[in-house]
């Protein structure tokens, strides 16, 4: 196909979202920012990332560490995420590269490891997921439909012009089969998409952060391929967030993108990584702000030092489940929700480390979740006990929720903490909790019974105004 035909495709498979859609928001700036965050996404709190491709199939990174905590002038060669396998092959001196030539052999291309993948995620049940999902606690997921590698997993219609041969779109439609089942279970189905970075466009390998911008491809031919498989995505599933990720092409256009997908899907959301000044919320990665922020954000991390699924990893190198869930409630108290990743193998299942921490926090969720979701920030995010321990608040209707992290027996103060007379407090999970004030400070008696592993929530209601 020459580059006239390719585009002339691109600009057919590009086509203006069906004209049904009320047209409210037109391709511009001031037009956009009338775009509200929508409640469900205010409400939801904890999400669901996936990362699952061909990078699923060898599974191997070294376990260096959680971004932020590995020196970056060193990061590429070591890196840790998994999905990033076919860059890090390409750094000879990798300890990845060393893996791959051991066990694959120094002709075995990357894009081989797709058959692997495609024969073993037949047997995949999209309900099961689902279902595990829903049960964790979780009111959305998101996935990668097309990672850095350029492999998409739904059967795209927009032609890869670096790879005529084909071999670059799953013949099963992975996307479209997860969709049905999330929706089917009552949760929301967001996509992810590497708009900034696509390795079949681009082969030079990334061994610093400045080789992340000189190696984007910023072509007219990829920015009309990655803008093609953006309204693919739209037309075809319906986002409820276009998670893209790495920027977007200097010759996109995201602002009519936007106001395609807003038209399409007034509720919907965007992240704030398509290299423009706008979004819906931001995304720290590995990190969470460490005070309330108006503006919507949104902490993504793996359950371990990787995304997709790393076979060296083990249960010292993934979070543990008390630590995950006093993770949820700090960001959930300074107005985040968090964004949790799992990396299935290649056959869809889920790893027994991975499977625990989830079960972990659906079980807390069950018995804590209403000081949890629906919430908003109070006035602030955080206190101490008496003890020293750290207590976390969020807000709801009538009611504040303290959160009291560490084990708790016998009694806590909270400084600092100030009821109204006659203020109702309750165990969640539990029953009523006895109160007093002491000075500017609260004491509750706390009933010592069982309860499921994380922090003790208290409501009190009403809530005090300051």
């Amino acid at each position: 196909m020459n580059r006239r035909a390719f585009l002339s495709t691109l600009t057919a498979t590009a086509a203006t979202l069906p004209a049904a859609f009320a047209q409210k928001y037109s391709p511009d700036w001031t037009s956009l920012k009338a775009h509200a965050v929508p409640t469900w996404f205010e409400d939801a709190k904890f999400g669901i990332f996936i990362h699952w491709g061909l990078y699923s199939v060898p599974a191997w990174a070294p376990p260096s560490g959680e971004l932020g905590q590995v020196d970056m002038s060193k990061w590429f060669y070591q890196n840790a995420y998994a999905e990033w396998y076919l860059n890090s092959i390409r750094l000879k001196e990798s300890d990845s590269y060393k893996h791959h030539v051991e066990t694959y052999g120094v002709d075995f291309d990357y894009y081989r490891f797709g058959q692997m993948f495609e024969k073993q995620n037949r047997a995949w049940k999209p309900q099961s997921w689902a279902g595990l999902f829903k049960d964790c606690g979780a009111r959305y997921v998101v996935l990668t439909t097309k990672h850095h590698d350029g492999y998409t997993l739904w059967p795209s219609k927009v032609p890869n012009p670096k790879r005529p041969q084909g071999g670059i779109n799953s013949p099963r439609d992975l996307v479209g089969d997860l969709t049905k089942a999330v929706r089917g279970a009552g949760l929301r189905m967001g996509l992810y998409y590497s708009g900034g970075l696509d390795w079949t466009f681009e082969q030079r390998p990334i061994a610093t952060m400045g080789d992340l911008r000189t190696t984007a491809p910023q072509t007219e031919e990829y920015a009309r391929y990655a803008d093609a498989h953006w309204r693919e995505l739209i037309r075809l599933y319906q986002p409820a967030v276009l998670w893209n990720d790495i920027g977007y092409p200097k010759l996109g256009k995201p602002e009519a993108l936007f106001a395609d997908y807003y038209n399409a899907v007034p509720e919907g959301v965007i992240n704030n990584r398509f290299s423009v000044d706008y979004c819906d919320f931001t995304t720290p990665e590995y990190a969470k702000y460490d005070k309330i922020t108006p503006k919507k954000w949104e902490s993504c991390r793996g359950l371990g030092f990787s995304f997709g699924y790393n076979q060296v990893e083990g249960a010292e190198h993934v979070i543990a489940p008390v630590a995950l869930i006093e993770l949820l409630v700090d960001i959930v108290s300074k107005n985040g929700n968090l964004l949790l990743n799992i990396g299935p193998k290649p056959d869809g299942s889920i790893s027994e480390i991975q499977l625990n921490r989830l079960n972990a926090l659906g079980a807390w969720l069950k018995a804590n979740g209403e000081g949890v979701f629906g919430s908003r920030p109070w006035v602030r995010p955080s206190a101490k006990t008496a003890a020293g321990g750290e207590v976390r608040f969020t807000h709801k209707g009538p009611s504040l929720y303290a959160f009291l992290f560490g084990p708790q027996t016998g009694s806590a103060t909270i400084t600092g903490l100030s009821l109204p007379a006659g203020a109702k407090v309750r165990a969640l999970g539990g029953g009523a909790v006895n109160w007093k004030k002491d000075g500017d400070n609260t004491a509750f008696e706390l009933d010592a019974s069982p309860r499921a592993a994380g922090p003790l929530t208290l409501s009190i209601t009403p809530a005090p105004a300051a």
